[in-house]
C-alpha cells in the first residue's frame, strides 16, 4: 500500500498516466488523467465498468471549469459552479472537450465541483480536472476507508492520497445541468 500525503506527488504520479486512490465527499474514488486513454482503461478494469456507462470528472475549482463554462448559458453556468449542501455531479452537454472513452455512449459528461479541501487541493496541484468514480469492483459497496481500498485493489492503484473522507453520506447526486432533472439520488 502506497500511502502519499503530498499532493504534488499524487498529481505527478496522475500526470505521468497513474491511478490513484483519494477521498472525496463521502465515499473514496479512483482518479487518473481523464484524457490518458490507457490510465481511463485502467480505472475501468479496476472496476469491471463498461466504458458505454461513462465516468464522471471532479475539479477543485471553478477556473478548472472553464471549457465546460465557455458552452454554457448563464443560469446553467451558475449550476456548475454553485455550493451545494448536497455534492452534486452535474451532466453537462459534451462532445468536443471530454474524450469518449470518459463519457461513454453520452454525449455529455458528469462534473462536479468539490468543497471537499483534500480534493480542492489534489486538483490545484494536478492543475485541472481528474475522473472521479468510486473505488470499488463493480456489485461490491464503494470503499468507505484506506484498508477497504487496498482490500479491493492493493497493489493494482499507483498511491493512495492518506486524507480523510469528507461529512457526506452518500455519493454525489446526479442531476441535468439544463433542466436540473434528478438522475440519481
Amino acid at each position: 500500500m502506497n500511502l502519499i500525503n503530498s499532493v504534488e506527488e499524487l498529481a505527478d504520479i496522475i500526470r505521468k498516466g497513474g491511478v490513484i486512490a483519494y477521498p472525496t465527499e463521502a465515499v473514496w474514488g479512483l482518479g487518473c488523467d481523464p484524457y490518458n486513454e490507457s490510465a481511463v482503461r485502467r480505472i475501468l478494469t479496476l472496476k469491471d465498468r463498461p466504458e458505454y456507462k461513462g465516468l464522471i470528472l471532479i475539479a477543485g475549482a471553478k477556473d478548472q471549469l472553464t471549457p465546460w463554462l465557455e458552452t454554457l448559458d448563464t443560469n446553467a453556468s451558475e449550476r456548475l459552479i454553485s455550493q451545494n449542501e448536497i455534492p452534486t455531479s452535474w451532466v453537462v452537454p459534451d462532445t468536443t472537450i471530454t474524450p469518449n472513452w470518459v463519457r461513454g455512449e453520452h454525449q455529455s459528461v458528469a462534473i462536479r465541483l468539490s468543497q471537499h479541501q483534500p480534493v480542492q487541493r489534489l486538483c490545484a496541484a494536478y492543475q485541472g480536472v481528474i475522473v472521479s468514480t468510486s473505488a470499488n469492483p463493480a456489485g461490491l459497496d464503494p470503499a468507505m476507508s484506506v484498508e477497504e481500498v487496498n482490500a479491493y485493489f492493493g497493489d493494482k492503484v499507483d498511491a493512495i492520497f492518506n486524507a480523510p473522507l469528507g461529512g457526506a453520506s452518500q455519493p454525489s447526486q446526479v442531476r441535468d445541468i439544463l433542466t436540473d432533472t434528478l438522475f440519481r439520488a
